[in-house]
C-alpha cells in the first residue's frame, strides 16, 4: 500500500481554536511575515500591514498559533527598515499607527498572536538623536548615547579600532563636522547608516524601556529581538587583531557580540512584560557559539525563546541533526527552557534550496541546485522539525515549498551588503521575494501593481490558489501537519525524545505513543510499522508490519 498525508485536513474550526493555556509559547508555530513580501493592498508593488491584515484568516486556518511581523518602524529603508528612525511610528509604506492597531485587533479576534521585532542594537542615522549628535558636534551629549571617538593616526585618520562591519569594510564611519572639517568616528557594526547605541548610556536602556512599553499598551503579545547578542560591547572597546574576522562569527564570543552584560539589560525587560497579563513573550535572535551560550538567553528570568540558529545550519543528515537535537535539549533543561526550532528565515537561503544544493555551502547559496531533490528534503525536513518537543517557526513561503531565486539580476537587488566589497554574500534578496497568492495577475495576487522584486513565471504553479486543496501539496501538507500538532497530546512541548533503533541514515524517536521516523539517506529503508501512519512527507509503502520508507522522506505514526 502507498500513501501520503494519510489524515484528513484539521476543520476550520479546530485550527481557529489557538492555545491559550499557559506557557503557550513553549509548543507555539509562530509564522515570520516578513510585511514588504507578504500582501499589497494598495498596489504600489510594496506589502503593508493592512495586506498584511487582509490575509490573516489565511494563517489562522494555516494553523500557526502567532506571527511575527518584521520591522515595519519609520525607516529610510537602508536595512529594510532595520534601521528604525522612529520606534514609535509606522513608515508611510506600510501604513500607519491606526493600521498597526487594527491588524493586532483582528489577529486577536482570529484568535492569533502578534509579536513584532525591536531593533535595540542600533538605529538609523537618520534618528533624531543621531541627527542632533552630528548637527551639535564634538562634546554633544547626543553623541554619549552613540559611539563617538576620535580616531587613530597623525589626524585621526585611522578607525579608533579594527573591528569589521558585518556588511563588509570597517566598522566605523568618519564624520565631517559642522564647520566643515574631518571629525570622529561612530561605531556601526552593519551598515554605516545603522550607527550603534552606546547601552553604558543610561538614556538608551530607559528610552527602550519606554518603547516596550509603548507596543505592549498597543496590545502586542511580544518581541523577536535583533541582534539580541549584540548591544554591549567590550570594555574599552579593543582590537581583535584578525582581519578575517567573519570568519569567526558564530564560532567565538567576540568583543562586540555575546558580551555577557547583555543579560542585566534583559532581567530588566522580563520585568516590564510580566507586569503584563496574556503571557507576553521575548524571542532573541542571538548567533552565539554554542547552544549553551544560546540558553544563557532564556534562564528564567530573561527571554522565552532563543532561535537555534545551530539546528539552521545542520546539513540534512541524519547524524549531525541528532547531534544538535541532543545538545539543545540538553542545554535547554538546566533552564527550563523550551528548544526553538527554524529553518529559514528572511536573512538566509530557503530550506527548499540549501538542501537542494551539497553539504557545506552555508546559509547563503546562490546556485538553484536540484529543485526537486531540496523540496523533497524540505517537505521531510519540516516534519522532522515540527515533530521536535518545544516551538517552531514558519518564514512565509516555505508552507509552499517556494525555492530561493537565486537569479535575480543586479540592476533588482537591494540587499544593502551586496553592493559592498566584502561581508555578508548580499543574496538575501533571493529569499524577500514576494509570495504568490493566485496563479495570475501582475503579481501572483500579491497586488495590483506588480513587486518590488521579480516573481518567477514558475510560481503560478505554486501559488496558494493552485495548491489549496490539492493532494500531495506543500501547503496541504502544512496544514495537515500544524492541524495534527495541535490535536496530538505528546507533540509540541516537552523536553526530551526517546531515540529507536534505526538504520544508517535514519533518525527514528518516540514521544508517548508518537513516532517519527526520518530517512536522510540516499537509499530506501525498511522500518517496523509503529501503529497507525498520521502522516508523510513522500509515498511509503506498508506491507506484513514493515514500512518502505523512502530517501529524504519522514513519517509521523501513533501507537494509540
Amino acid at each position: 500500500m502507498s500513501q501520503q498525508h494519510t489524515a484528513d485536513p484539521a476543520p476550520t474550526s479546530a485550527v481557529a481554536t489557538v492555545a491559550r493555556h499557559r506557557d503557550w509559547w513553549r509548543d507555539a508555530v509562530i509564522y515570520q511575515v516578513y510585511p514588504r513580501s507578504f500582501a499589497d493592498s494598495n498596489g504600489d508593488g510594496m506589502g503593508d500591514l493592512e495586506g498584511v491584515r487582509s490575509r490573516l484568516p489565511y494563517l489562522r486556518d494555516l494553523g500557526v498559533d502567532a506571527v511575527w511581523l518584521s520591522p515595519f518602524y519609520a525607516s529610510p529603508q537602508a536595512d529594510a527598515g532595520y534601521d528604525v528612525a522612529d520606534y514609535r511610528a509606522v513608515d508611510p509604506m506600510f501604513g500607519n499607527l491606526l493600521d498597526a492597531d487594527a491588524l493586532i485587533r483582528d489577529a486577536h479576534e482570529l484568535n492569533l498572536r502578534i509579536i513584532v521585532d525591536l531593533v535595540p542594537n542600533h538605529s538609523s542615522d537618520q534618528h533624531e538623536w543621531f541627527k542632533r549628535a552630528l548637527r551639535e558636534g564634538p562634546g554633544s551629549a547626543l553623541r554619549d548615547r552613540y559611539h563617538f571617538r576620535p580616531g587613530k593616526g597623525e589626524n585621526g585618520e585611522l578607525p579608533p579600532n579594527d573591528w569589521e562591519s558585518i556588511f563588509g569594510g570597517p566598522a566605523w564611519t568618519r564624520v565631517t563636522e559642522p564647520d566643515g572639517s574631518p571629525g570622529e568616528w561612530y561605531l556601526h557594526l552593519f551598515a554605516p547608516e545603522q550607527p550603534d547605541f552606546n547601552w553604558e548610556h543610561p538614556a538608551v536602556g530607559d528610552e527602550f524601556r519606554s518603547i516596550l512599553r509603548f507596543w505592549l499598551d498597543m496590545g502586542v503579545d511580544g518581541f523577536r529581538i535583533d541582534v539580541a547578542h549584540g548591544m554591549v560591547k567590550a570594555e574599552g572597546l579593543p582590537d581583535l587583531g584578525d582581519h578575517e574576522q567573519l570568519k569567526l562569527l558564530g564560532n567565538d564570543v567576540m568583543p562586540f557580540f555575546d558580551q555577557d552584560g547583555v543579560h542585566d539589560i534583559y532581567r530588566q525587560w522580563r520585568t516590564i512584560l510580566d507586569e503584563y497579563p496574556g503571557e507576553r513573550i521575548f524571542v532573541a535572535e542571538a548567533w552565539t557559539p554554542t547552544v549553551e551560550r544560546t540558553a544563557n538567553y532564556v534562564r528564567p528570568d530573561e527571554l522565552h525563546q532563543a532561535f537555534n540558529f545551530q539546528y539552521l545550519g545542520t546539513a540534512w543528515d541524519a547524524a549531525e541533526l541528532r547531534e544538535v537535537v541532543d545538545r539543545t535539549l540538553e542545554a535547554m533543561a538546566p533552564v527550563g527552557a523550551p528548544a526553538t526550532w527554524v529553518l529559514s528565515n528572511h536573512d538566509v537561503t530557503r530550506h527548499a534550496t540549501r538542501f537542494a544544493n551539497p553539504p557545506g555551502l552555508g546559509t547563503q547559496i546562490r546556485t538553484a541546485g536540484d529543485r526537486e531533490l531540496g523540496l523533497r528534503r524540505a517537505r521531510a525536513a519540516t516534519l522532522l522539525m515540527l515533530a521536535l518537543p518545544g516551538s517552531a517557526y514558519v518564514y512565509q513561503g516555505e508552507e509552499l515549498g517556494l525555492p530561493d531565486v537565486v537569479d535575480l539580476s543586479d540592476d533588482v537587488r537591494q540587499d544593502p551588503a551586496y553592493f559592498r566589497g566584502a561581508g555578508q554574500d548580499g543574496f538575501r534578496d533571493g529569499c524577500r521575494v514576494p509570495i504568490p497568492w493566485t496563479r495570475e495577475g501582475s503579481s501572483y495576487g500579491f497586488g495590483a501593481g506588480g513587486s518590488w522584486l521579480p516573481q518567477p513565471a514558475s510560481w503560478a504553479e505554486l501559488s496558494v490558489e493552485a495548491q489549496t486543496g490539492a493532494p500531495g501539496s506543500t501547503l496541504e501538507l502544512y496544514r495537515t501537519a500544524l492541524g495534527l500538532r495541535r490535536s496530538q497530546p505528546d507533540l509540541g512541548a516537552g523536553e526530551s525524545v526517546e531515540w529507536l533503533r534505526a538504520p544508517e541514515g535514519v533518525l527514528a524517536f518516540r514521544r508517548g505513543e508518537f513516532v517519527c521516523v526520518a530517512n536522510t539517506g540516499g537509499e530506501s529503508v525498511t522500518t517496523p510499522s509503529y501503529g497507525r501512519v498520521l502522516l508523510t512527507s513522500g509515498e511509503i509503502a506498508e506491507a506484513d508490519g514493515e514500512t518502505k520508507v523512502p530517501s529524504d522522506t519522514t513519517v509521523w505514526w501513533t501507537t494509540a
